[in-house]
């Protein structure tokens, strides 16, 4: 009986997790954000309660017909309260659970970066559960958020807002930076920005842009990051996560075993990638703080990106 209800909670996940992605990603819908929250955290819901059952525990709170509650659930399977992945989920159950008028397009630069990790990480563990590939039932292009960037400031925010929705949207956005900066792992957030960089050679553009000096609209050419924090959030570790984590939600394969016999991305694996493509001289990937390098995002982009090209990269790296 157990397992047959298992399955059919994962079956209903799995739909749950796709309608939110769907929402999401659909930019005719007004209230993706909310929407979004809801159907995530239900796909969880069901995948770790089908997860209590393949356990042999019930999902039901004792001498009552109520099932548990999706913290209760969580606060079961993931009993580290300091865990990336639990945090990140608490944060979206507190958002869910944020009164609906007091959501604006505002949330979205806040929430993104949490969402897009989620998403990773339901893929992850519905694999390592229930042995549940997500690629098979959704295009793994349809996993990465089509996101809105226009992140105001705290006086375009108080301009815009009433003082009560512009207050909790500051105290909300603080303290998610705050969340952030202290913990830069991809279990909690994966950093999402655009970054644009000049070049004369069309052939090397990915978009074309002209510059006007008589243009009333001014653009200013900045050739260095301004706030290196805000950008270079990652450490040696926290890549090699980070890639092993888009490998794994996304079922790209990747051939190379470390010593102890696993197929994984490992430090040495990293280790390669910097040395062959010069990555700490690279402003776009790596940044040194003080002796110490940390890096961006983009960086793992650009692992998985060559990896998804060739699953035996690292092989052919050491032998160039």
């Amino acid at each position: 009986m157990g397992t047959e209800l298992s399955q059919k909670l994962v079956e209903k996940s799995i739909e749950a997790f796709i309608m939110g992605l769907e929402i999401y990603n659909k930019p005719t819908i007004k209230y993706r954000i909310e929407g979004f929250s809801y159907f995530i955290i239900n796909a969880w819901e069901l995948m770790l309660k089908a997860e209590l059952l393949n356990r042999g525990q019930s999902i039901y709170y004792k001498d009552s017909s109520r099932t548990l509650s999706v913290n209760d659930v969580i606060e079961r399977i993931y009993t580290d309260n300091k865990q990336p992945l639990r945090i990140n989920l608490e944060k979206i159950i507190e958002l869910r659970n944020t009164s609906t008028h007091f959501i604006t397009e505002e949330y979205e630069t806040v929430y993104a970066p949490f969402f897009q990790a989620n998403v990773g990480s339901f893929a992850v563990q519905v694999k390592r559960f229930h042995d549940v590939d997500i690629t098979k039932y959704i295009a793994q292009n349809f996993l990465t958020l089509s996101v809105n960037f226009s992140r105001l400031t705290n006086e375009e925010i108080r301009a815009k807002y009433t003082s009560e929705m512009a207050e909790r949207l500051i105290k909300v956005r603080d303290d998610s930076d705050f969340l952030m900066d202290s913990n830069p792992s991809n279990d909690l957030f994966i950093p999402l920005r655009h970054d644009f960089y000049i070049t004369k050679d069309k052939k090397e553009a990915d978009l074309l842009v002209g510059i006007d000096n008589k243009s009333e609209a001014k653009v200013k050419i900045v050739k260095q990051v301004q706030n290196p924090n805000d950008k270079y959030k990652l450490t040696y570790n926290n890549v090699i996560k980070a890639v092993n984590k888009q490998l794994l939600s996304k079922n790209i394969p990747f051939d190379y075993q470390t010593n102890k016999g696993k197929n994984e991305f490992s430090q040495h694996a990293l280790k390669t990638f910097i040395q062959f493509y010069d990555v700490k001289q690279n402003d776009i990937y790596a940044f040194c703080f003080a002796g110490v390098y940390r890096y961006s995002q983009q960086l793992v982009e650009f692992i998985v990106e060559e990896i998804e090209k060739d699953e035996k990269i690292i092989s052919r790296l050491l032998h160039r």
